[in-house]
């Protein structure tokens, strides 16, 4: 009774978490927060849950004490939970320069706040936003306030994770006024239930740890399973186009490169001219190159010969509804979307239907090439060659030809910035090069004298040269696929071979083979995400293709580390981690590719600068990487039957670190959200997810209470339905549900 009461109610659990996700999307965050999270029956839920939990436990007669401490640690995370829901006061201050109030405001409906007192003063003295050198990105947001307590006066400064306290209410950065004379200010008071959760972390923080430690342990007992020593297999998978292209004019190879060395301000970021150009020729053609034309080549025939550009058909289009629509070729020219009798733009009533409502694929595509011409009209206007910085009073500000100049810029290099790119198309129109690379000096030169402290380094800019040069994830997604396949295929050989003697020698010869390649892969994406982390200045783990990078970084480390630290494995079951690293490592970095993810690098988001989270980002991706492991361990189990015990006790030994790292992961993530937000748990769908996440992949774990675990077919194929919850977390809220966690 007691064990089929915990197995409903953590069903329940689960499918109310999930629910509630969704329905947050359909009514609004407000309303799940108020009939979903904030309802009693959901603490009451939660509560039950532990209450059968424990009583199962006692029932079980459960005498380790590391079981009791880790099933301890989460009821203290519950129990810190309720008494802050019971006993926390959360709600936000609006400060205005100069005015002092003690009033802030929590919400109590859907629709209404209500005002409460604080026992103190709250005066803004000062708001500022500081930004990254020479760009409109910023860099903190800082709030420099004065709180008065009767006779007592204290000067303090919030600012995004940089928490400012005072008798037991802590003041976050939350926002701030348009006319940046105003901010407002998260505030929280919860006296103790911060306390509890956050010894319950520790305890499960330590649980977890020891779960990987226990000498006695279930998974000290895996790694000496003699299953290891026999073996078996199987896996899956997938794989180009152009078009004539006509001599066009534009610079010379070497001119282009070094005209790709000049500085613009670009994504928020100052940058070689390179990256613009690439980035530039990627949105229009869908490649990095055009032919036999370099991105640097492309951009400057947009902008010196933008006519003759104009009639090549280098624009891609993206989707076959609007080709057929309109009938258009995959490749248009600029001027093949306006009508050469009046000059009408022809996708003009699409984007008129698209802001109408509707938003079917032909509008949706129609958007999207609009967006293409776009970037080429604001590049042949001149508006993004913001290439010549001003510095005044230790500000500095990028500007383009086309642009008002600021009144501190003084007369000599008003002239210069609106006359060089003139003398540059003059230049370019006489095809007198040596003077084009003349100006193009006097250009560079501006800039270092201009441009403050706002120039990346020579470090930097020798990174980002070699980062733009090197289609890393173009290459390894090919390279690993290839030789996941090839061990697939090499796998079955060996398996159906019946000359063992020669099997061998092939068989240490694929395996120095496939080693030298997966440590060779390893080494250049470790390059790849170096680069991007000295271009960057922080570690690149702030979108979606970043994180996909590291997904695939993990995926061969633990693939290395078995094959390298394990050799005593039986030859077959090592050929099969083999093939398991390479598909898993080439699938996530095919992923990173093909999707709608952004590769370019941009400057962090304030909030997200904090030490926390590189380290929940991190453990969390190792998780991932594990888990799509045993994803692959999976799959072949239940296609290959006769391999599937020892696919078994090989996918519980990654479980272990997965759930470990998850659990990590994951309430690392909530103290980071402590520290930035004031809330610990805030039931973001991506938060959400996570939890759904490990407590689905928690249950194959529990193989002493659920016998039928034990039996490698219904493990395997419970492990592989719980990699859908993965995808879920990673793709489905960042594409659908949406969130603060969005990378979408």
């Amino acid at each position: 009774m007691i064990k089929r009461m915990v197995f409903i109610l953590y069903v329940a659990v689960l499918i109310v978490l999930g629910a509630a996700t969704f329905i947050e999307h359909s009514e609004g965050r407000t309303f799940a927060l108020t009939h979903i999270y904030g309802a009693w029956w959901f603490s009451l839920l939660w509560a039950l849950l532990a209450a059968f939990g424990i009583a199962w436990i006692v029932k079980r007669r459960v005498s380790r004490w590391f079981v009791w401490l880790l099933h301890g640690s989460f009821v203290l995370i519950l129990a810190g939970a309720f008494i802050t829901h019971l006993f926390s006061r959360q709600g936000v201050i609006h400060l205005r320069q100069g005015e002092s109030t003690n009033q802030y405001y929590v919400t109590v409906t859907e629709t209404g706040m209500r005002a409460k007192t604080l026992p103190f003063q709250v005066e803004l003295k000062q708001f500022d936003v500081a930004y990254h050198d020479g760009t409109e990105a910023a860099a903190d947001y800082v709030s420099h306030i004065t709180i008065t307590d009767k006779e007592k006066v204290i000067e303090g400064i919030v600012s995004m994770n940089n928490i400012f306290s005072y008798r037991g209410f802590r003041l976050y950065q939350n926002s701030f006024d348009d006319d940046l004379r105003g901010s407002l200010l998260s505030i929280n008071n919860d006296p103790w239930g911060i306390g509890v959760t956050y010894l319950g972390y520790g305890l499960l923080f330590f649980s977890l740890i020891w779960l990987l430690i226990d000498p006695k342990g279930t998974f000290r007992r895996l790694l000496r399973s003699p299953l290891l020593r026999q073996g078996a297999a199987v896996g899956v998978l997938l794989m180009g186009n152009a078009g004539i292209i006509h001599a066009l004019p534009t610079l010379p190879k070497e001119t282009a490169k070094d005209f790709g060395k000049m500085h613009i301000l670009y994504n928020d970021r100052i940058c070689p001219l390179q990256t613009f150009a690439i980035d530039f020729t990627k949105k229009l053609y869908g490649k990095a190159h055009y032919g036999e034309y370099s991105a640097e080549q492309v951009l400057a025939g947009f902008i010196f010969w933008g006519d003759e550009w104009a009639n090549e058909p280098i624009v891609k289009v993206k989707g076959g509804e609007l080709r057929g629509q309109m009938h258009l070729d995959k490749y248009v020219c600029v001027n093949a979307l306006f009508n050469p009798n009046n000059g009408e733009y022809r996708i003009g009533p699409y984007l008129q239907g698209y802001y109408n409502g509707k938003h079917d694929a032909v509008h949706k595509q129609a958007m999207q090439l609009d967006d293409k011409l776009m970037l080429v009209m604001n590049l042949r206007s001149g508006a993004l060659l913001k290439v010549f910085p001003n510095t005044h009073e230790d500000k500095t500000i990028w500007v383009s030809p086309a642009e008002k100049l600021p009144a501190t810029v003084d007369t000599d290099d008003a002239v210069f910035i609106s006359s060089a790119f003139n003398q540059l198309y003059h230049d370019t129109q006489s095809l007198d090069f040596n003077h084009f690379s003349h100006v193009m000096g006097e250009i560079k030169d501006f800039q270092v004298r201009n441009s403050g402290v706002s120039m990346p380094s020579n470090k930097k800019d020798r990174a980002e040269y070699i980062y733009n040069k090197v289609p890393f994830a173009t290459i390894l997604f090919m390279v690993n696929l290839t030789m996941g396949i090839l061990s697939l295929l090499f796998l079955i050989w060996e398996l159906t071979r019946k000359e063992q003697r020669t099997s061998k020698r092939c068989h240490r010869a694929m395996r120095a083979f496939s080693t030298i390649v997966l440590l060779t892969s390893f080494l250049t994406l470790t390059a790849c995400i170096a680069l991007r982390w000295v271009i960057k200045g922080t570690l690149p783990m702030s979108n979606g293709y970043e994180t996909m990078l590291f997904i695939a970084w993990f995926v061969m480390l633990i693939t290395l580390l078995v094959r390298l630290k394990m050799p005593s494995l039986p030859k077959n079951l090592s050929s099969l981690i083999v093939m398991a690293g390479f598909l898993s490592s080439g699938f996530f970095l095919l992923v990173s590719h093909i999707s709608q993810m952004d590769p370019q690098i941009t400057h962090l988001m304030p909030v997200l600068n904090s030490p926390l989270l590189s380290l929940h980002v991190s453990v969390i991706m190792m998780s991932y990487a594990l888990l799509s492991l045993t994803f692959v361990c999976g799959v072949v189990g239940l296609v290959m039957k006769s391999c599937a015990e020892q696919l078994a006790v090989l996918s519980r030994i990654m479980l272990y670190p997965s759930l470990t790292t998850m659990g990590l992961g994951v309430f690392i993530g909530a103290i980071w959200a402590n520290v930035s937000w004031g809330q610990y748990w805030s039931w973001d769908p991506k938060e959400t997810w996570a939890l759904i996440t490990f407590m689905v992949y928690a249950i194959a774990v529990h193989q002493q209470s659920l016998p039928a675990f034990r039996r490698p077919l219904v493990y395997h194929a419970f492990m592989v339905l719980a990699f859908l919850t993965i995808l879920m977390t990673y793709f489905g809220v960042n594409y659908f549900l949406g969130g603060m966690h969005s990378y979408a």
